[in-house]
């Protein structure tokens, strides 16, 4: 299967073991979120209305080194939502090799922007939510704790 390439590796996110150290991880499973939400209605349609969201915890699981200049590849696919929360996994893959270098869960939040508080998505977003592809269960993370 070919994926589209996210990233590649940079110099700069490469630790003194020669691979990709763990923050820039997050850094590019950020990237996938920028690449999901058009999928959804999130993004800069949304924050036109007034609304955002924040993520508010996080999980990620390494499974396979990748190195300097590897090109990086995610998936992402929605877990489980309620009126207020969002949960979603994104999986990184190398996009020649085809493995999977780490996968993560996100919890995301709907906030009014003008009032920094949480608040309820929007119906048209609910539905987004709601056609898109569900994936397996969640791993570590729950919409509630």
């Amino acid at each position: 299967m070919s994926r589209p390439v996210l990233a590649r590796v940079r110099q700069e996110w490469v630790d003194h073991y020669g691979h990709m150290n763990l923050a820039p991880y997050v850094a590019v499973f950020d990237m996938a979120t920028d690449v999901l939400w058009p999928s959804l209605g999130l993004g800069p349609g949304f924050r036109a209305r007034g609304l955002g969201t924040f993520a508010a915890e996080n999980w990620v699981a390494y499974a396979r080194e990748v190195r300097l200049d590897d090109p990086l590849a995610a998936e992402s696919e929605v877990l489980a939502h309620d009126a207020k929360r969002l949960l979603v996994r994104h999986r990184l893959f190398h996009a020649e090799a085809g493995f999977e270098s780490a996968r993560c869960e996100l919890l995301f939040l709907c906030v009014d922007l003008e009032a920094r508080r949480v608040c309820l998505w929007p119906e048209d977003i609910l539905a987004s939510f709601a056609a898109a592809p569900v994936g397996p269960p969640p791993e570590r993370l729950a919409l509630r704790r």
